[in-house]
């Protein structure tokens, strides 16, 4: 209404707004010219009401009852043109108008009702196709997305770059799974997500797109028939009936995507990997990190981080990895302690701790870990936990991610006691894994063990001596070999590598190099990997 209001053709006619004027967002759907009494029975609402009040001159109870009905027919607007009924705003209607809501505007000049009618008839007719435009163009490049395989993302910036402005998706716990547009505006939304999440909770209707004022346009997200979550467009400078169009049409686009996924992983999923994709990786800007945890659920405000590796013993069960769901549930006992759970790699769980500052962070990790490995342990499943160093700020947990995973790798080639490992814990195997990339240790490999290294049977021979404390006996046993054949083996090693097995100083170098060969070999994926 407001709007129409603006144009240039209704100025000379000096429109003034006597009632309502706090309802002038209101959509005009269509202009009705009536002057009968009981016009409000023709109307479906959204109508701008056109009359010069010829039948209500002199009848105050028919001037409040016309607005009533105006009420119950729910018009946009109703304009009264002064000058043939009135000289004056009706006070009876005016009253009537603010108490029930409806705007009232009086046009002080003479006003030729068919010239207003043909200009906004004509508007809201281009405005419709303009809005199918819109609908179809939106519609073509999201379904296209989707059909291509498109990740989560590339399809959030794509309904970003059609509205002009920031889009968030939520589950309806209003954590953030993923956002996409201008970074600046995003990171001033998740700075304040408390509040904003909370403003969207109220904007949210039951089941269709909704427009607030400010151009925030909130729509659900449904799969097989139930809601799950929220798209919402924060400020759409456009107008609200194109708004509607692309929140239908970008919820449309999201639900396909997620019954195109992958029906094992997620958006859940996905959001919790991303977002320790980049605090392991340390990809994104620390003050960016801090809103997308907090806006992710995790709190962040005077708590210790402890990022935390969950590996597999064995064999990786058949069918889907549900290491992640019972995790969460393991943490779920302990109430004050929050994680961030996702899938590494092929195999393996992260999960980044948030422990409050006053408690002990060690003994939170000993509980947490005990009663993860005793979940799992329900399952059949043995697994190892390595831990790293509590972090008080989130730009140090890259470190310490990278610490948990290859303390966690060394703990699969030598499982600890204790419940969860930590760096002391897998000592000098925990050392060369954490330097097992190294162009250093990696040369150093080739120097110490390079002749062995295409002769694999030798090379075996040679970790099963050390690893039974060069003991010839036990070693022959895991050969099924008589003692002379594996002297003879372990001569032929001294020759090729030019050695002395009885030197203490050569044998512990060829040590160091199978550890270090072994984490070569051992190397998975981590979270920035």
């Amino acid at each position: 209404m407001r709007d129409v209001l603006d144009l240039d053709l209704v100025t000379p006619w000096v429109p003034e707004v006597v009632a309502g004027s706090a309802h002038l967002h209101r959509a005009v759907r269509w202009l009705h010219v009536a002057e009968a009494l009981d016009v409000g029975v023709m109307l479906s609402g959204g109508e701008m009401v056109l009359t010069t009040g010829l039948l209500l001159a002199g009848d105050e109870r028919a001037q409040r009852e016309y607005v009533e009905s105006m009420q119950r027919a729910d018009v946009a607007a109703v304009v009264l043109g002064l000058g043939r009924a009135f000289r004056t705003t009706p006070e009876p209607m005016r009253r009537a108008a603010e108490r029930c809501g409806v705007p009232l505007v009086v046009l002080h000049r003479p006003a030729p009702f068919a010239r207003l009618t043909e200009e906004v008839h004509a508007r809201l007719v281009h405005g419709r196709f303009a809005a199918l435009d819109l609908s179809d163009r939106v519609r073509s490049s999201l379904t296209a997305l989707n059909l291509s395989g498109a990740s989560l993302q590339q399809v959030l910036d794509e309904i970003a770059a059609h509205s002009g402005c920031p889009a968030v998706v939520v589950n309806l716990a209003q954590r953030v799974l993923a956002s996409a547009g201008d970074k600046g505006s995003l990171n001033d939304l998740l700075r304040d997500w408390e509040r904003v999440s909370g403003q969207v909770a109220e904007l949210a209707g039951s089941g269709a797109v909704t427009v607030g004022p400010d151009g925030w346009i909130v729509a659900p997200l449904e799969a097989r028939g139930r809601q799950w979550g929220r798209l919402v467009l924060f400020g759409h400078h456009g107008p609200e009936e194109f708004g509607r169009v692309l929140g239908a049409r970008a919820s449309e686009a999201l639900a396909m995507h997620r019954l195109l996924g992958d029906q094992d992983r997620g958006w859940e999923d996905q959001a919790a990997e991303s977002l320790l994709h980049d605090l392991a990786t340390g990809t994104a800007r620390p003050e960016q990190l801090v809103t997308r945890v907090r806006a992710a659920g995790l709190p962040v405000n005077r708590r210790v981080f402890v990022p935390v590796v969950v590996r597999p013993l064995g064999a990786a069960p058949q069918g889907r990895d549900d290491m992640p769901e019972l995790i969460e549930h393991a943490l779920a006992e302990h109430p004050g302690v929050a994680g961030l759970v996702a899938r590494i790699g092929a195999a393996g769980t992260a999960v980044l701790l948030s422990i409050p500052a006053g408690q002990d962070a060690d003994a939170a990790v000993h509980k947490v870990a005990v009663r993860v490995r005793g979940e799992l342990a329900g399952r059949g499943r043995t697994v190892v936990v390595g831990a790293g160093f509590g972090c008080r700020e989130l730009d140090e947990v890259r470190r310490s991610f990278v610490e948990a995973v290859h303390v966690a790798d060394a703990a699969v080639a030598g499982p600890p006691d204790a419940p969860v490992a930590r760096l002391r814990d897998v000592r000098l195997r925990g050392l060369v894994r954490l330097l097992r990339d190294e162009p250093e240790l990696q040369a150093f490999i080739g120097r110490e063990l390079g002749p062995l290294l295409g002769n694999p049977a030798l090379l075996e021979v040679l970790r099963t001596y050390l690893a039974t404390g060069r003991n010839k006996s036990a070693a022959a046993q895991v050969h099924h070999v008589s003692r002379p054949a594996l002297y003879r083996r372990l001569q032929s090693i001294e020759s090729l590598l030019g050695i002395d097995l009885d030197d203490w100083e050569q044998l512990t170098s060829l040590y160091v190099a199978l550890l270090a060969h072994e984490a070569q070999r051992a190397a998975g994926p981590g979270p920035g990997r």
